[in-house]
């Protein structure tokens, strides 16, 4: 076994899912981050298990092919971007990966696996982005946590998000460090300001500007929208968002409309979209209509089919098929994003559609005892996963086809399995990457129910 501290050489044949390079050391799987498959790398030890053992680069020996040179200050401090070290069609390799290997090593299931969809590109992709406050030498920042902490490291320009974006920032802490506002110090729960949250219409370029806040202060900020509007004319909504709560929960349940709209609206698949401060919505717009293009051809509506979209979120997904299927029943748990799939529903005349807030499970639950039976069920869950309640669900309302979209390969081939094994087959899995640069991966799925 390797021993902490020892230092080695050892090639790189593999990454993680979190983007740490694998090698091994006196037969143990070492996880060295920052490193590429390829590399032969000088590693010193720093942590040994029962099983596996990190390491840290000294030093790169000979360069993997797929080594790229990194081009943001703080890829290192952030964590954010894991595989900004690694050519894009490396990256896309691994992804693809990462998603076979869940499906048929976790899963112990043999799908057929579609080409992967990679971007067509990896840089200012992102929608959305939640910027975290603190008070470095007298004055106000913003930016990201470092990897597994709570340190800031200052951020204004992003790779991954729009450039306007930077401006906007440093117009809001200008005027934060300008007004002497207080910023929210999560140790003590004292403070005001807690994040600054964007979001930007990919098709329509509307922005909207979200303070998270301790308390209303709304006249502290009139001023603020003032300076915003004159100086960004895409801001099409100020909101103060209040969370009160001791915790890292971003966004609290109240919000205030400070200027403009309460929300912005998009475009997603043809279909105008609106978006409120707490909304789902896939933060790559392109990438989201490729994937919820394959999702419509995996689900394959022939017009006379109901489909059921569980975690139906602002309704994206649902909307996108309703021209082809007869009836669309879309269940969600955030009460403004049911709101908003209404009323997207309406503003884009689609009238076979409609949208139920609660649990998934339990809100299916008692649909199916009203007589609800899709013949299509599209399901978007958390990373965690589907809860078994849903899981059971969805097999004992036994429709034709199910199609499974997640961010989290592992637990999408958890629930597949369990559904393999209430007579469904998993025919088509294909990987799409909505997430350049980082660690995430996004799945869809095929599943058929098995005649008997």
């Amino acid at each position: 076994m390797p021993e902490k501290n020892q230092v080695c050489t050892a090639e790189i044949t593999g990454l993680t899912s979190e983007g740490s390079g694998v090698c091994r050391v006196d037969g143990m799987a070492v996880f060295v981050p920052g490193t590429a498959v390829g590399d032969i790398a000088e590693i010193k030890i720093v942590k040994v298990l029962k099983s596996y053992a990190f390491g840290i680069v000294e030093r790169i020996v000979t360069p993997s092919d797929d080594r790229v040179e990194n081009t943001c200050s703080v890829y290192k401090q952030c964590g954010g971007c894991l595989l900004r070290h690694i050519s894009y069609e490396a990256e896309c390799r691994t992804k693809d990966g990462i998603v076979r290997d869940a499906f048929t090593r976790i899963g112990g299931l043999s799908p057929e696996f579609d080409s992967f969809l990679g971007a067509e590109t990896t840089e200012h992709y992102r929608n959305k982005a939640q910027y975290p406050l603190a008070v470095q030498d007298g004055r106000a920042v913003c930016g990201f946590y470092a990897p597994r902490s709570h340190r800031l490291v200052p951020v204004t320009d992003c790779a991954l998000q729009p450039k306007v974006f930077g401006d906007i920032l440093r117009t809001v802490l200008g005027y934060i460090n300008e007004k002497k506002l207080s910023v929210y110090d999560e140790t003590t729960g004292s403070g005001i300001v807690r994040h600054i949250y964007l979001r930007r219409g990919a098709h329509s370029g509307e922005i909207m500007v979200c303070l998270v806040v301790r308390k209303d202060v709304s006249r502290q900020l009139s001023a603020l929208c003032r300076l915003l509007t004159e100086s960004f004319a895409d801001i099409k909504s100020i909101v103060m968002n209040i969370n009160p709560k001791k915790t890292n929960v971003i966004l609290g349940d109240s919000c205030v409309t400070l200027w403009g709209s309460d929300t912005i609206s998009d475009t997603m698949c043809g279909n105008t979209v609106e978006i409120s401060p707490l909304s789902f919505y896939q933060v790559n717009t392109l990438q989201a209509e490729r994937l919820y293009a394959k999702a419509l051809e995996y689900a394959a509506p022939d017009g006379s089919e109901v489909i059921a979209d569980l975690y139906c979120g602002a309704g994206t997904i649902g909307l996108s098929m309703a021209e082809k299927a007869a009836k669309i029943v879309g269940v969600e748990i955030i009460p403004q994003a049911v709101e908003n799939a209404k009323r997207n529903a309406q503003s884009n005349n689609i009238s076979n559609a409609e949208f139920h807030c609660g649990d998934a499970g339990e809100v299916f639950g008692k649909l199916r005892k009203q007589g609800c039976a899709p013949h299509i069920i599209v399901v978007d869950p958390p990373r965690k996963g589907c809860s078994q309640e849903t899981v059971d669900l969805i097999a004992e309302a036994a429709p034709k086809r199910i199609v499974m979209i997640s961010c989290n390969p592992a637990t999408a081939a958890r629930d597949a399995k369990l559904l393999s094994e209430k007579g469904y087959s998993v025919d088509k899995v294909c990987g799409v990457d909505l997430f350049p640069r980082t660690g995430h991966v996004e799945t869809v799925c095929l599943m058929s129910r098995v005649e008997r």
